[in-house]
């Protein structure tokens, strides 16, 4: 398993977590927003590393703009589900590279 599908698995999980209807907004508020502020951060670094590994970075764009809307309660419980299951599909599915990239096609003449 490389880096960005764990980075994927943890930031999927937190973000589940953060979506507990009562729960996950308790925890928010209670902190003053500062999951937020370190999900928009952990989602930046989790894109930057996704883009430098070639692989599907959906989930973390999602996350970001989730950590932005999550601040309104209801649309933000909602937004922290629906990047959760994103994020935890584009860790199942793998990188975007083409199955057979390193077969040589004779046909193309390359």
């Amino acid at each position: 398993m490389n880096l960005s599908r764990l980075l994927k698995i943890i930031t999927g999980g937190i973000e589940a977590f953060l979506g507990i209807p009562f729960l996950g907004g308790a925890i928010i508020l209670a902190s003053a927003w500062g999951p937020l502020q370190f999900m928009f951060v952990f989602h930046l670094i989790t894109l930057i590393i996704c883009i430098v590994q070639k692989e599907r970075f959906t989930g973390s764009v999602l996350g970001l703009i989730t950590s932005i809307v999550g601040y309104v309660p209801v649309i933000g419980m909602i937004m922290h589900i629906v990047t959760a299951l994103v994020l935890f599909f584009d860790a199942a599915r793998g990188s975007r590279k083409r199955k057979n990239e390193h077969v040589i096609d004779v046909r193309k003449g390359y």
